[in-house]
């Protein structure tokens, strides 16, 4: 069984977010993720997780102005000088927190862009955050998200990441691999991860398609986790599904998924 982390954006959400540190902890997990810590002071969030005894595996730069349909800044052209400031800021809340690894979201295409241009300031954008992030050796991270979820986001395809990677040249940048994005887009779970092992910064899992526990849908996870152990993944495994009801009620999964029998 890999080691796991409670995605506390999807999960908990009984409670407000600065009682499911707590709530993550009280269900088993010593260690949580979410997107954005960035609406409460960063000596709050860590006052919560230390509070809980989990530590926080991964968080996101600030992606932009969210609440009007942004989902990240690091492929937008004219958006360079904000992106570098959202690098500082999540670099403060990284120090405070302890966080080992950031995700960079590419941001949305408008209608008629320039890929080629967009392309060329993800590059240039990425190369910098690499560098900021190296000089405390932390793992900057670019994930593929599906049109399904996201429609019109840069970066969709493993592929596309890998040669993004590729071109930086950075050692720090590794990319994310969320198994839901990747059955949904292309299927191929397996080469997903094996083919690029030693480039993988973390994994997150949801069943497909409705992004619900793993326990359901067309995803062995139970191949997975294998996978995975097979591979020598010693990273964390985010569990960013929405839970189908109480997210206490839908946790059995993490004692039954590792004892099925695989074939």
């Amino acid at each position: 069984m890999p080691r796991l982390a409670a995605n506390l954006t999807m999960m908990f959400n009984e409670v407000p977010f600065p009682e499911r540190f707590a709530a993550a902890a009280r269900a088993g997990f010593t260690a949580v993720e979410y997107l954005f810590p960035y609406d409460y002071p960063s000596r709050d969030v860590a006052a919560w997780q230390r509070a809980a005894g989990v530590e926080t595996v991964l968080i996101n730069l600030p992606p932009g102005r969210w609440s009007d349909g942004e989902r990240g800044l690091t492929s937008l052209p004219g958006r360079e000088a904000e992106f570098r400031a959202s690098v500082a800021t999540a670099l403060e809340y990284a120090d405070a927190l302890g966080v080992p690894r950031l995700h960079t979201m590419a941001g949305i295409l408008p209608s008629g862009a320039d890929g080629a241009r967009h392309r060329g300031v993800f590059v240039e954008n990425l190369r910098y955050a690499a560098h900021e992030l190296a000089a405390s050796g932390r793992t900057l991270l670019i994930e593929p998200i599906s049109q399904r979820t996201m429609p019109g986001y840069f970066l969709s395809t493993q592929t596309d990441a890998h040669a993004l990677r590729r071109d930086v040249g950075a050692d720090n940048l590794k990319v994310q691999v969320d198994v839901f994005h990747v059955q949904v887009t292309e299927g191929d779970i397996t080469g997903a991860l094996r083919n690029h092992h030693d480039v993988v910064g973390h994994v997150q899992i949801a069943g497909v398609p409705d992004r619900h526990e793993p326990d359901e849908g067309e995803v062995n996870y139970a191949y997975v986790f294998d996978l995975l152990e097979s591979i020598g993944y010693d990273g964390w495994v985010g569990c960013e599904y929405r839970p189908r009801g109480r997210t206490e009620d839908g946790l059995g999964w993490m004692t039954t998924i590792g004892k099925r029998e695989t074939r």
